[in-house]
């Protein structure tokens, strides 16, 4: 493990697709002391959003494109709020207490932003600004817990956040749901775009791009074996879209 704000998967220049993964690492560079957590709370869906790293690697590898992965977990600090959100660096997630992250100096805060957050979007930006002029599709990859210890059971499998782009969404869905009638394909589930949408609202909308932001149930990720199965399964709802 590094402690660079991101990992690159370079692209060929001529498939008119991206992909990028704002939480996909769980790694706390050492100079945090894990902020403070130990056992399951390092592991669990609060660092990170589960098989997403190779969810991606698997897509990008498949379509030939490039893709910007997270290289930090999501409690040093979250690429997906806005610089001056609550939870950019969060004190508290899912019940669990970040100790690591209480009472945090604007100096110490003011380091991960610089480190971390700004290298990250920089690089998504200047990214986005090679695009322009073309039609590329966009594709922001996360996943969430079936069951959060605050929260309810979640039911839904595949999840879509809708704002800016809901064409792309709504044929992304009758594709899959053409093919896979048992999955439950969700619109805004379990998250609203909304309310959770910051690097898409940053980067994406503002160029107009196609875009897609995929939430998928971590039950369905984490092993080799799931996670080959999700990649095939989302390359046949992403190909009519390219």
């Amino acid at each position: 493990m590094t402690d660079v704000a991101f990992e690159t998967i370079q692209r060929r220049t001529d498939v008119p697709l991206f992909l990028f993964g704002d939480h996909a690492s769980r790694h706390i560079p050492e100079a945090y002391n894990n902020l403070g957590l130990k056992g399951n709370d390092l592991t669990r869906h609060i660092a990170w959003d589960i098989g997403t790293e190779s969810l991606v690697h698997l897509l990008a590898e498949h379509f030939g494109c490039g893709a910007q992965l997270a290289s930090v977990s999501r409690l040093v600090i979250d690429m997906n709020r806005e610089p001056d959100a609550p939870g950019l660096i969060p004190v508290v997630s899912d019940g669990t207490l970040i100790p690591g992250n209480q009472n945090l100096s604007e100096v110490a805060r003011q380091s991960r932003i610089d480190n971390y957050y700004k290298p990250y979007h920089h690089a998504l930006s200047e990214t986005m600004h090679h695009f322009q002029g073309k039609d590329p599709l966009i594709i922001s990859v996360h996943s969430f817990t079936p069951k959060p210890l605050d929260g309810d059971l979640r039911k839904t499998d595949i999840g879509l956040l809708i704002k800016h782009d809901e064409a792309s969404a709504k044929v992304f869905a009758e594709v899959l749901r053409g093919a896979y009638p048992k999955l439950n394909i969700g619109m805004n589930l379990p998250y609203s775009a909304y309310d959770l949408n910051y690097t898409v609202d940053c980067h994406i909308a503002p160029h107009g791009f196609r875009h897609l932001a995929i939430e998928v149930r971590q039950d369905h990720l984490g092993v080799q074996e799931k996670d080959a199965h999700m990649a095939g399964l989302l390359v046949k709802a992403i190909e009519p879209l390219l």
